[in-house]
């Protein structure tokens, strides 16, 4: 939303596990049978299961067992709940942004394995982004949290790619 209020202030925008209208994601199919569930608390309660089911949701395999146990011991020892807001804005706000308002060079990158940004919704996005200096990346061996995946360097990768990406010397 940022990107798209203020484009001015933003040189290239690289967006990651993005969610457009939710079309063909299974994972907010079934979070939407919650709906009256969500809006009713302000958070819901999480375990070490929950956590796990993170990195286990989309595509078991895709993440360091270690980095997960290590990444739920984290979570747990600060708070055994989070804020239901984003399950109800993914399930019932979406979409946020117009992507034909997104004026500056984006890439748009998905995991191979992700259960909640469907690709043909983002597919669909990218066809209405304006900008000609735009990109389409599909990870590899990677769900939703691609930064915490076993394959977490290509995607470091695939960004620096991008923000290192010369000026084209000619637009037409």
């Amino acid at each position: 939303m940022f990107a798209q209020r203020h484009p001015e202030m933003v040189g290239r925008l690289a967006l990651d596990a993005m969610v457009w209208t939710g079309e063909g994601s299974p994972t907010l199919e079934e979070r939407k049978k919650k709906l009256a569930d969500f809006q009713s608390k302000n958070r819901r309660p999480i375990d070490k299961a929950f956590v796990h089911s993170i990195f286990t949701r989309d595509h078991p395999g895709t993440a360091d067992q270690a980095t997960v146990n290590a990444f739920a011991d984290a979570i747990l020892a600060l708070d055994d709940s989070v804020p239901t807001g984003t399950y109800v804005d993914m399930c019932s706000k979406l979409p946020v942004v117009d992507p034909e308002k997104i004026a500056m060079p984006t890439i748009v990158m998905r995991g191979q394995w992700d259960g909640i940004a469907g690709i043909d919704d983002l597919l669909e996005f990218f066809k209405r982004l304006p900008s000609p200096d735009k990109h389409f990346s599909v990870m590899p061996g990677i769900s939703h949290a691609s930064f915490q995946q076993k394959n977490y360097t290509m995607v470091y990768h695939i960004l620096l790619s991008f923000f290192a990406q010369p000026e084209p010397a000619y637009r037409g």
